[in-house]
C-alpha cells in the first residue's frame, strides 16, 4: 500500500544537518505521523508521498520547506518564570513557552534574574535538513485519528 492521506505512516529516521548528527529514531520505538495532515514538516511529508512499506531512502529537504528562513529580528524579552525546561537558564539552551498559539521552542538568547531574551526563531530554521529514512509501517488512520487529526499508539500521539 503507498502512503497517501489519512494512512498512518510508521518510520526510522536519523537526521542531520551536513555533517553534524542531529537525532535519530535508531535503538528506539518508530516515529508515527498521520499522512495529508501537517504533522511533520511539509518536505519530509512529500517526500514520503507514494512510497511503500521497506522503503529506504535519503531525502534533502530545503528550510523552506522544513522550519523556515530565520529571521533576525525575532528577538523578544520573556519573564523567567515563563520559561519551562530548567531551572537555571543559559544563552543557548532551549526552552518551551507557553503562547496564545500553544507551546513554543526558543532559545535563550541572554539570561537575566527576572527576564531572558529569546529568540523565536525554531532551533532548526534556516538550515536545510537531510534526513534518512526507513518506512516501517503503513496502516488505514481510524476515525478516532482523522478526527484528532494526529496518529495514535507507538510512536504517536497518547490521550
Amino acid at each position: 500500500m503507498s502512503i497517501a492521506d489519512n494512512q498512518v505512516v510508521q518510520f526510522h529516521y536519523t537526521l542531520r544537518h551536513g555533517e553534524e548528527l542531529i537525532e535519530t529514531s535508531t535503538g528506539k520505538d518508530p516515529a508515527a505521523y498521520l499522512h495529508g495532515h501537517g504533522n511533520v514538516i511539509p518536505g519530509l511529508e512529500k517526500a514520503m508521498e507514494g512510497k511503500e512499506v521497506g522503503d529506504e531512502f535519503e531525502v534533502t529537504v530545503a528550510c523552506a520547506d522544513a522550519y523556515g528562513e530565520r529571521h533576525e529580528d525575532r528577538q523578544q524579552q520573556v519573564p523567567v518564570k515563563h520559561l519551562q525546561g530548567a531551572k537555571r537558564w543559559k544563552a543557548g539552551m532551549v526552552a518551551m513557552v507557553q503562547t496564545d498559539k500553544g507551546m513554543r521552542q526558543v532559545t535563550v538568547v541572554k539570561a537575566g534574574l527576572k527576564h531572558a531574551t529569546v529568540d523565536l526563531n525554531h532551533p532548526l530554521s534556516g538550515k536545510d535538513l537531510t534526513f534518512n529514512i526507513q518506512i516501517i509501517d503503513t496502516r488505514e488512520a481510524t476515525n478516532d485519528e482523522i478526527s484528532h487529526g494526529h496518529a495514535h499508539g507507538v510512536g504517536g500521539h497518547h490521550h
